[in-house]
């Protein structure tokens, strides 16, 4: 049976936007969220149309049948589970904003599924890398354009792995994170949420050699008529894009470049995998969680708890080895 309509009712469309406007204001949502939010809603809004439902009168019965839907349509359950979670808190701000008198996502269960095990290169793997881009960077028979960009790459990954940064953290780091002595860096992640992080020699040196470079760079181009982004940059790793700073889609691919170069299979290696790593091998070297928790910037210790594997195999290790009657 149709719903009836109403000329009060505000239209999927409007209220699609007013939650976005929400999450920008308050909770400080990127683009990339927004948009995410946006597709998964609007996806959910065409289903409704097509059962003469809307947002403002959907039961939670219809949202059964949505969820189900997705399941015909050959979802992933972790794919069912986001929108899931995107109902969720439109509904919360339905209620809230008092558009709605009732919540109908409130007791909607998701799909089940086990939270997947992020892919992680070892310590060896790390370590080849480094030394490969440490090699490229060092190379006297390359042009200085590329040895600049060389160790633009070198820099960029001593920094991710030593400190297990967000891929757009990284290239936008402001030109003064890398001051002379800095022992730590401020990073503005999720949410314009401000945190520290400590730098290691090895990445201060990356990042000191890098400025030196771009220095001399400059010194070089001061003859020339056309623009100098290295000039007036204030970020650490300009370029002439619209952002002014490198894209991680071309860090990504300046990476996955190395990964091959290095010996290893370009599909097990990004930057967000690097951030794993980091994670990874701090824990497996004793770091407590909830310090990992602070330096990856995670709001919530359920999402740095995917780890939590490389703590019991650690645990494991210990008694093993260390127990007086391990042997026995």
């Amino acid at each position: 049976m149709r719903a009836k309509s109403s000329a009060s009712k505000p239209s999927d469309a409007k209220l699609t936007g007013l939650f976005l406007d929400m999450l920008a204001a308050e909770q400080g949502a990127g683009p990339n969220t927004l948009d995410a939010y946006r597709r998964d809603l609007t996806d959910f809004s065409e289903f409704l149309g097509r059962v003469g439902h809307s947002f403002a009168d959907a039961e939670t019965q219809t949202l059964r049948d949505y969820l189900a839907d997705l399941d015909t349509r050959g979802f992933k359950s972790t794919s069912v589970a986001r929108r899931l979670s995107a109902m969720r808190h439109l509904y919360r701000f339905l209620l809230n904003e008092r558009i709605r008198s009732d919540d109908p996502a409130a007791i909607l269960s998701g799909p089940k599924r086990g939270r997947g095990l992020p892919k992680v290169l070892s310590i060896s793997d790390v370590d080849r890398m480094l030394r490969r881009a440490k090699e490229l960077s060092e190379s006297a028979e390359a042009s200085p354009s590329k040895r600049l960009r060389a160790l633009r790459l070198y820099c960029l990954l001593e920094v991710l792995y030593a400190t297990g940064l967000r891929v757009s953290e990284l290239v936008a780091l402001p030109r003064t994170a890398a001051k002379r002595d800095a022992r730590m860096i401020v990073v503005r992640g999720k949410g314009n949420k401000e945190r520290l992080v400590p730098l290691n020699e090895a990445s201060r040196q990356a990042m000191a050699d890098y400025l030196a470079a771009t220095e001399a760079a400059k010194e070089n181009n001061k003859g020339e008529k056309k623009k100098d982004g290295l000039a007036a940059a204030k970020w650490l790793f300009p370029s002439f894009g619209e952002s002014g700073h490198l894209t991680r889609q071309h860090f990504a691919r300046d990476l996955k470049e190395l990964a091959v170069a290095s010996g290893l299979q370009a599909r097990l290696v990004s930057p967000h995998v690097l951030r794993h790593a980091f994670a990874s091998h701090l824990l497996h070297n004793g770091a407590d969680l909830r310090i990992v928790q602070t330096l990856l910037g995670h709001t919530d210790i359920s999402t740095t708890q995917i780890y939590t594997h490389v703590v019991e195999e650690r645990l494991k290790s210990l008694v093993r080895d260390l127990h007086p009657l391990a042997e026995r």
